[in-house]
């Protein structure tokens, strides 16, 4: 890995307390910008409003700093990047989404409320869209009707990348992964395109996320490509689970970092449990 500009990012969602595997997550992140000598920065992806709580992206800045986060930029400290709420970057997504529809990219489509209302979160394992069968794909568009965004994947393309943890990943678009939405038609980015577009703007030269968002890295490479931005590396985080085996949700707030620290652990205590 170059140490030279060497920048990563925390991107925490205010949408409930973040837990331990979260904290594992941002902590490897952490580790590998100090093992740089890089630049850290922190970015709050509040954009969906219906669940985003101010009193969550307050508690997600102080439990990261009391565990031993240290970011350089961020909505706190501020920075030449921002600004590092997501709510407040609405100008570079529309920005993307006029050079998207420009160049051909993207198409008007009606379908599938469902699917458009879980475009807004990053999709985790065992949550994906089925593959969208192309329904809007060359309908006329009517620009007076209410509609979303979708992404024309190029059907039949192997989409590759190395992963700085799990190797080698290769998935088939079209196969693996249908058209996606880019823009809910409530005048929302989805997560897909704000995190590339944000991952760009900041310039981030390794992505650090868990290990349930490799497929979206084969959308995101795809939306890079579109906007003729550079591409950063990924580095992916196997997911932790609770005594059930079962992924860490949010809802798991016995093992929230909130939690944790009203019980009395330390952060050093906390640190213990993130070793891969």
């Amino acid at each position: 890995m170059s140490n030279a500009g060497y920048r990563s990012r925390l991107a925490p969602s205010p949408t409930g307390y973040l837990h331990l595997g979260h904290a594992r997550t941002f902590w490897i992140a952490q580790r590998r910008c100090q093992a740089a000598s890089g630049t850290l920065v922190m970015r709050n992806e509040d954009l969906d409003a219906a669940r985003a709580k101010a009193e969550f992206a307050h508690a997600m800045i102080e439990d990261l700093r009391w565990l031993g986060f240290q970011w350089k930029e961020g909505p706190d400290v501020g920075g030449p990047y921002g600004p590092y709420n997501q709510s407040e970057r609405m100008h570079f997504y529309r920005e993307a989404l006029e050079n998207l529809r420009t160049d051909g990219f993207i198409y008007r489509c009606s379908c599938s409320r469902k699917d458009v209302l879980q475009a807004l979160q990053a999709p985790h394992q065992g949550e994906e869209e089925p593959i969208y069968p192309g329904t809007c794909r060359d309908k006329l568009s009517d620009d007076s009707m209410r509609a979303h965004w979708r992404f024309r994947v190029p059907d039949g393309e192997g989409i590759s990348f190395v992963d700085g943890l799990f190797g080698q990943q290769r998935f088939v678009a079209g196969k693996d992964f249908g058209d996606f939405v880019v823009w809910r038609n409530d005048d929302i980015p989805s997560y897909q395109l704000a995190v590339v577009v944000d991952d760009a703007a900041m310039e981030i030269t390794e992505v650090v996320r868990g290990a349930d968002l490799l497929l979206s890295t084969a959308r995101q490479i795809l939306l890079y490509r579109a906007l003729k931005k550079t591409l950063p590396k990924f580095f992916h985080c196997p997911l932790m689970t609770n005594a059930d085996g079962v992924r860490l949700a949010k809802r798991d707030d016995a093992l929230s970092l909130r939690t944790l620290r009203a019980q009395g652990f330390t952060p050093e205590q906390v640190r213990t449990r993130f070793e891969l």
